[in-house]
C-alpha cells in the first residue's frame, strides 16, 4: 500500500448516491488497513460547515452565482487549511462529498463565463485539485426525485428544478473530458452493491 495520502472527490448531480457510495468506499478502504478521512462540501471544517447554511438553505435566489462562488471559495480554503491538507500530510486518504469540479458546474455554468472566475480562484486561493475524482452519473429526473425525497432544508439547488440538473449532468460528462487524467465515470444507475464492486475495483487499481 502506498504510504503517502490520497484525495478522492465524488461528484454527480443531486441524488446521485455519492453519499451511500462513499460510506461503502470507506469501509472497504478501512478494512485493507488505510486510515480514512470522509468530509464534505461546502462544510468539513467548522467554519465550512456554517457557510454551508447560508449556502443551502433559503429562497432560490437568495444569492447570485458570483456570490456563490465567494462563498464556496471562502469555505474550501477553511475545508483545506483545516481537515484536508493536515490528513493527506498525514499519510491518510481524504474522501470528499464534492469538491471544486461542483462549483465549476453548478455556479460556472449557470450565467456565462463564470466558470473562469471559478478555475482563476480555485488556481489562486485553493491550487488542489482531487488525485481521483468519482463521477457517478445518473438520469436527472431519476436523481431529482431521489433527492427530494429525503426532505431535508437543504434543497435550494434541487428547488432549480430538473432544468438544471439536466444542464448539471451534461456538464459533468464534459468535465470528465476534460479533466480525463483524474475524472472516472461510473453508471450509477445500476444496484447500489454493483456500483460499489465497480467504485472498490476502480480505487483498489490506483492505491494497491
Amino acid at each position: 500500500m502506498k504510504n503517502k495520502g490520497y484525495f478522492i472527490s465524488f461528484e454527480g448531480i443531486d441524488g446521485s448516491g455519492k453519499s451511500t457510495q462513499i460510506q461503502k468506499l470507506a469501509g472497504f478502504l478501512k478494512s485493507v488497513g488505510f486510515e480514512v478521512i470522509v468530509t464534505r462540501e461546502p462544510g468539513g471544517s467548522v467554519g465550512g460547515e456554517e457557510i454551508r447554511k447560508l449556502l443551502l438553505q433559503g429562497e432560490v435566489d437568495r444569492w447570485s452565482a458570483e456570490a456563490e462562488i465567494l462563498l464556496f471559495t471562502a469555505a474550501r480554503r477553511d475545508h483545506l487549511e483545516k481537515i484536508i491538507l493536515p490528513a493527506i500530510d498525514d499519510g491518510k486518504i481524504v474522501i470528499c462529498d464534492r469538491f471544486t469540479d461542483s462549483t465549476r458546474m453548478y455556479q460556472g455554468m449557470r450565467v456565462p463565463n463564470l466558470r473562469n472566475l471559478v478555475d482563476t480562484l480555485n488556481e489562486k486561493v485553493i491550487n488542489l485539485d482531487p488525485d481521483l475524482t468519482i463521477l457517478i452519473d445518473i438520469d436527472p429526473e431519476i436523481g431529482l426525485k431521489r433527492a427530494k425525497s429525503r426532505k431535508t432544508v437543504e434543497e435550494r439547488f434541487e428547488d432549480f428544478g430538473v432544468d438544471l440538473q439536466l444542464k448539471m449532468r451534461k456538464g459533468f460528462i464534459e468535465l470528465a473530458k476534460e479533466f480525463g487524467n483524474r475524472i472516472e465515470v461510473v453508471n450509477g444507475q445500476q444496484s447500489v452493491d454493483k456500483l460499489a464492486q465497480d467504485i472498490c475495483s476502480l480505487v483498489k487499481v490506483k492505491l494497491l
